[in-house]
């Protein structure tokens, strides 16, 4: 492998290692399993310092092009489509991040979906606090192309419930039953998102929260901050914190053991209380949603809208456009992307209500698609063998990419975004319960006593995968 260092350009020496070790590994001339010459020998042949290789290497790892392997250097990874998502800049199950945060203190209920505390707000002994922060992630992006394509900045109603979304339907996971209160964070590029878009965004978050109060719902808005920060973003981010007392007793601990049954609430459908029916997209994966499905035209019209740092072969590579039908479904592609994140609120409050403590575990099948579980309960093998057709939208997204499907069952909910853990017997009821709601449940599977946590995942052609 020969590298050039050009003194002279703007591009910082570091990412010049990086583009062409990136572009040797795309075109084949670095081969799968390849060793890589060390960062000292690099450091030597360019006359650069060692610290700004090792930069560039922890970068190509971080993409999943490179690979660590103890003293023995780096080595090319497989160029296998499992790498895209994690090259985009984005990791599937967020290992790094977990590893950081396990490390901390875990609140009084190590093993609950949330962290709890002591009930600092109140000062009640009997209560705790939950606090929870979360976003629409991407997806504001979509919406964003949306906005310029048609003009339509009522695209973005959906994203405020996205970012409401991905805070309340976590703290389901822990019992939260009582008053929400939400706080809204709007980081946006001014020149690109004027007034109206802030106004959508801030009327869609109301209305969202009246319709979650008439379901029994008690959500609040505490206000919010939107900040003007161009240099920082091309388009915009949309993010909630959510904040709850609650009583101790109530705490869902999620004590996953054997001999549960797995109750999957779907994702696609229309509830009874949504106004339009769901592609089961969540706000999940719309890094590769936009990228493997949406075609080069918004990274020419729309530069504003991607990191340029990625990889250009990875960029709006896809077949599609955002008003083009998408294949065996009711939706165009921009709807399908775009479509709400589903609460399951007035369904696990009902679930509550019936079943109280025999619920053991609810688990938001959120960052980490399927595989979220294992991080829940202890020496427990989940089995996964009964699960939902995938929906037309992911299969569009498997097509487009090319990705494996042992990646797409961990990046996307794949057509249930909330479980439920519950003795065998309690599993009818609780299917009912989600269809009075108009939201297809079916057993997805169980668990068994295990030596470690682990789960085997049967597939909609019958495949098995372990994680």
């Amino acid at each position: 492998m020969k590298l050039t260092i050009d003194d002279s350009a703007a591009i910082p020496v570091f990412q010049q290692i990086i583009d062409q070790i990136h572009f040797a590994i795309s075109a084949g001339e670095l081969e799968s399993n390849e060793k890589l010459p060390s960062i000292r020998t690099v450091a030597s042949d360019l006359g650069i310092a060692p610290n700004t290789v090792a930069k560039a290497y922890r970068q190509l790892e971080f993409r999943g092009l490179i690979r660590a392997q103890d003293r023995s250097g780096f080595i090319v990874v497989s160029g296998d489509s499992d790498n895209r998502y994690t090259a985009r800049g984005v990791s599937a199950d967020k290992t790094e991040v977990h590893d950081a945060v396990d490390q901390l203190e875990q609140g009084l209920f190590p093993g609950a979906f949330c962290k709890i505390t002591e009930d600092y707000l109140s000062g009640d002994p009997a209560k705790c606090n939950v606090i929870h922060a979360d976003g629409a992630g991407t997806k504001s992006i979509v919406a964003y192309l949306w906005y310029k394509e048609t003009g339509d900045a009522g695209v973005f109603r959906g994203i405020a419930q996205d970012s409401i979304v991905m805070n309340l339907d976590d703290l389901l996971c822990v019992g939260v039953d009582g008053r929400i209160l939400i706080s809204n964070t709007i980081n946006r590029n001014a020149l690109n998102c004027p007034g109206e878009v802030i106004a959508e965004l801030i009327n869609g978050t109301e209305s969202f929260l009246q319709s979650m109060r008439d379901q029994g719902v008690s959500l609040y808005s505490g206000g919010g901050e939107t900040a003007d920060v161009g240099d920082l973003t091309g388009t915009l981010v949309v993010d909630s914190c959510a904040v709850a007392i609650m009583d101790k007793r109530s705490v869902i601990t999620n004590e996953i053991s054997g001999e549960l049954v797995i109750v999957g609430l779907s994702s696609t459908g229309q509830a009874t209380y949504e106004e339009r029916a769901n592609s089961g997209m969540g706000s999940n994966g719309l890094t590769s949603a936009r990228h493997d499905m949406l075609c080069n035209h918004y990274a020419q019209q729309y530069p504003e809208a991607f990191d340029s740092n990625v990889d250009s072969s990875l960029v709006y590579c896809g077949p599609y456009r955002l008003s083009d039908p998408l294949p065996r479904s009711e939706f165009n592609v921009g709807e399908a992307i775009l479509s709400p994140t589903r609460s399951y609120a007035p369904v696990i409050y009902r679930m509550r209500e019936t079943f109280g403590e025999a619920i053991k575990g609810v688990v938001h099948c959120s960052g980490g698609g399927q595989t979220k579980c294992l991080r829940f309960g202890r020496d427990v093998h989940f089995i996964k063998d009964n699960l939902f057709d995938v929906p037309p939208l992911f299969a569009a997204i498997q097509e487009a990419s090319g990705t494996s499907w042992q990646e797409m069952y961990k990046v996307f909910n794949m057509g249930h975004r909330m479980e439920v853990y519950l003795p065998p017997g309690l599993a009818q009821e609780a299917i009912d319960i989600a269809a009075w709601f108009g939201i297809d449940a079916q057993i997805i599977g169980r668990t068994e006593p295990a030596t470690s946590n682990h789960l085997t995942l049967t597939d909609a052609s019958g495949s098995q995968h372990r994680y």
